[in-house]
């Protein structure tokens, strides 16, 4: 009978019916993800928003330097209302400078953003370039790159990024500076996810599909492109989305001790800083705001890391 039934669906049509595919699949796809994982997908509008922000706070995206989402200039000082409290034209009140704090919250999602997101591309293309070489060539490559890995990773990192920040960019300007922390939170991330990659290198290149392109002559590039990196990707990305909270978290704690961005650009852990010791005493809320947006943010992107990794790890595709 289920036969007959098959027959008529295709003496209909002529053809099975082809499932969709592309950008239509998207919407259909979120509300799955939202049903299966309601944390990672209440996390990911935490990360949507934060990027959201982060690019019209300002009309910069055009070639302006005019807030747009933020209701005053990061940088612009209203001399009476030094210190003030809560109020309509001012959410979270004013700094000691009589500066916007809500203003200056959102003017710091951009740093986070431009410093999480580029130093975790640059960290996983090393991580997928060094990890895959060392786990499909093993030998002197894989001995090599672990030794090197070993020796990086028995530094502790903070000490190592201070260390680091000090000698390449201590009197260098806010976007030198800038530059340097991307570059090495990037090498320091990087480092500890070749490992991971390595291993599901390791794994992928013990199938018995990777001995058959070899036998019929597939060169090591192909066997690379065509069969490691596909299959190794997913774990890079889930490690990446996850990365993004604990660099914006180490970001905070360098601009705290004061070798982050300098002042007057508004990072969240810098304005942690400022409003330290006795500030904090005085106007305990000037401190809440920005420990509130870190905190938020590095939420955010951990559920959604968490989530993605249960949906996409074939192992974890039945946990709710």
């Amino acid at each position: 009978m289920a036969t007959s039934v098959d027959m008529r669906v295709l003496d209909q049509s002529g053809l099975l019916p082809e499932r969709p595919t592309g950008i239509k699949t998207w919407p259909g796809a979120a509300l799955k993800f939202a049903r299966r994982k309601p944390l990672g997908a209440f996390g990911g509008l935490l990360v949507v928003g934060m990027l959201f922000i982060a690019i019209f706070v300002d009309t910069a995206l055009i070639g302006g330097s005019r807030p747009l989402i933020a209701p005053d200039g990061y940088n612009h000082q209203h001399i009476r209302d030094v210190n003030q409290g809560m109020s309509f034209w001012h959410p979270m009140g004013t700094d000691d400078l009589g500066r916007d704090i809500f203003s200056r919250i959102l003017y710091g999602a951009r740093i986070s953003a431009v410093i999480g997101l580029l130093t975790v591309t640059i960290s996983t293309v090393i991580s997928l370039l060094l990890g895959t070489m060392s786990g499909y060539f093993k030998g002197w490559i894989d001995t090599t790159v672990q030794r090197v890995i070993d020796v990086i990773l028995s530094i502790p990192g903070l000490i190592l990024l201070i260390f680091a920040i000090s000698v390449f960019a201590g009197r260098a300007g806010p976007y030198t500076r800038m530059g340097w922390i991307i570059l090495i939170l990037a090498f320091l991330v990087a480092a500890a996810a070749v490992r991971v990659v390595r291993s599901a290198a390791i794994a992928t290149a013990n199938n018995q599909y990777v001995d058959a392109a070899r036998v019929i002559g597939a060169s090591d590039a192909r066997i690379i492109l065509r069969h490691l990196l596909p299959n190794v990707l997913p774990v890079a990305i889930v490690l990446a989305t996850v990365n993004v909270g604990g660099i914006i978290l180490v970001e905070a704690a360098i601009s705290f001790l004061g070798y982050g961005i300098p002042s007057p650009f508004p990072s969240w852990g810098s304005m942690l800083n400022i409003a330290g010791s006795a500030q904090f005493r005085a106007e305990p809320l000037q401190a809440l705001w920005p420990g509130l947006a870190i905190a938020l943010t590095v939420y955010g992107f951990n559920m959604f890391g968490d989530a993605l990794r249960d949906v996409l790890d074939p192992r974890m595709r039945g946990s709710r």
